[in-house]
């Protein structure tokens, strides 16, 4: 019986960014007989598959070539140009999407290779439709035109920046030459993407990202824009469904659908809801775009190219709202999408950590205090309280690798939180007996707390008075580190007030007042040394 992996139907350029590995994602998920295009280079293709792995997905469906869009023909050799001979669907998603890039760099990406993706797809025998993302303030001209005069050229790049005036000429120079050569065409512009409806994850940390992270770490005292200032978002997996059934449902020469979730909160009411969410102060006050414009940088931390973005344009989503019908699409609730999301970005440091395992977390007033948590919180059997040694470090440290050591050799289910004033959580530690008391109230279980020696004092004075709501404590031994300065992803301040808990903790007296009770407390109590042997 034959075992000949079926020629691939579609085809992925870009598979290895954004939103291109969520795309082959999605079809190989369909079943859909997938190729993707890859940057020549060691283990592009092998990273590509280790994500789609790790999301759920076989990944041996799918068929990989090196390509490069700056060349004639992909720059595919020949045997990869006869493994796509059976393609019917090309998403052409390859692009720069940066701000501070130079005008020919964006240029060779956006414009001109998008240009050669339309050509090669003009030679497929069996094409259906070529699908090329361009985004949402984009497209709008009723009769582009290509090629632009050189000093129209030169006006556009000037006052929109490298990266949207290129995404504009793209978008113009593909539908103008799909049109000469014949080639059934939807474009589709997409507004900003954030994190999946379901965990949050996106992978991007651009654009309104930038924002949250502004927001997070308390650099943002004024917000740019109007009342009425509209930055509309859409779920990635929305999305990227939306694109899987656009060839099957687009007929005839030229589409265009603008992809956004309308439901969007003006931008002072999306900030609000996500300062209220993570903890964290809104901005006091609006600032004209203008006036940022005319500030240095440096004051404003606002980059120029993303200020022409802060709009109160709206935009038609009408042709977008009848193929997601017809799909059977809809749109995520946006306010717990956001939530996901902002929570989600946190936990990544914003792109400069690794994800915290696991990768669920939320945020949750306990005791009055905004916490992060992730897990299980009815019914665990472990209750991991994450100070000193919490895994957002860097895997090289010996604390990190304690806790995650702990974290993966624990049976689920399980509850992680940080301690208050430490990690992600708000707060002090002055609070911790009143906080614990809070987040165990909740669990109709009897857990093992597991935390740091060096603070398990609050830890051991619960089981102490409460040891039917106890069934042991795990305490690991390895020695704290006390952070120089917060890592990424952590909340403002959260070094300094590791620092002062961890200089109380370690202090004589407070030593010996632990080894006092842990010496009376009535549940067991078991130490656990970094590479996870007991003591």
């Amino acid at each position: 019986m034959s075992t000949a992996q079926p020629p691939p139907t579609s085809l992925v350029l870009g598979a290895t960014g954004f939103l291109g590995r969520w795309l082959v994602l999605e079809l190989l998920g369909r079943g859909e007989p997938t190729a993707a295009t890859v940057r020549p280079g060691a283990g592009r293709s092998d990273e590509l598959r280790r994500w789609l792995r790790a999301h759920g997905v076989d990944d041996h469906p799918l068929t990989t070539v090196a390509a490069d869009l700056t060349r004639p023909g992909l720059g595919l050799t020949p045997e990869d140009d006869a493994r796509l001979a059976e393609v019917r669907d090309i998403h052409n998603l390859a692009a720069r999407y940066s701000f501070g890039l130079d005008r020919a760099a964006a240029h060779t990406a956006n414009v001109d290779g998008a240009l050669t993706a339309l050509h090669w797809a003009a030679e497929r025998p069996r094409l259906r439709r070529l699908v090329h993302v361009s985004g949402y303030r984009v497209g709008r001209d009723t009769a582009p035109r290509h090629p632009l005069p050189p000093a129209e050229a030169d006006a556009l790049y000037a006052r929109l920046g490298a990266y949207e005036a290129s995404k504009q000429l793209g978008d113009a120079a593909v539908r103008v030459t799909a049109d000469r050569l014949g080639v059934p065409l939807t474009t589709v512009n997409p507004s900003s993407v954030i994190g999946h409806s379901a965990t949050g994850e996106a992978g991007q940390y651009l654009g309104l990202a930038g924002l949250v992270r502004q927001l997070w770490s308390g650099r943002l005292p004024l917000l740019p824009g109007t009342a009425r200032t509209f930055v509309p978002v859409v779920a990635i997996d929305h999305l990227t469904r939306f694109l899987a059934a656009v060839p099957e449902h687009d007929r005839g020469p030229a589409h265009a659908h603008t992809v956004l979730d309308p439901a969007t909160p003006p931008l002072p009411e999306l900030v609000a809801l996500l300062a209220d969410h993570l903890g964290v102060p809104a901005p006091r006050g609006r600032v004209p775009v203008g006036l940022v414009r005319r500030l240095p940088r440096a004051l404003t931390g606002a980059d120029p190219e993303t200020l022409t973005f802060l709009s109160e344009d709206r935009y038609d989503t009408a042709s977008a709202d009848r193929l997601a019908r017809a799909a059977g699409l809809h749109h995520p609730p946006v306010d717990e999408l956001l939530r996901r999301w902002a929570t989600r970005l946190v936990a990544d440091g914003f792109g400069e950590a690794a994800p915290s395992l696991p990768t669920t977390g939320t945020f949750a007033d306990i005791a009055g205090i905004r916490t992060y948590l992730d897990g299980e919180r009815r019914h665990p059997g472990h209750v991991l309280l994450r100070g000193p040694g919490t895994d957002t470090g860097t895997d090289a440290d010996a604390d990190t690798a304690a806790w995650r050591d702990v974290t993966t050799s624990l049976p689920a289910p399980a509850l992680a939180a940080d301690l208050p004033g430490t990690g992600r959580t708000a707060g002090t530690p002055a609070q911790d007996e009143t906080w614990l008391a809070a987040l165990l109230a909740p669990v109709g279980t009897r857990p093992v707390l597991v935390t740091h020696r060096t603070t398990a004092a609050p830890a051991v004075r619960y089981a102490t008075a409460h040891p039917d709501r106890v069934a042991g404590l795990l305490l690991v031994t390895a020695p704290p580190a006390a952070p120089a300065s917060t890592p990424p992803g952590h909340r403002p301040g959260a070094a300094r007030h590791t620092r002062s808990r961890l200089r109380a903790a370690q202090a004589p007296a407070a030593q010996e007042e632990l080894d006092r009770l842990m010496a009376s407390c009535p549940v067991p109590i078991e130490l656990i040394g970094p590479a996870g042997g007991t003591e």
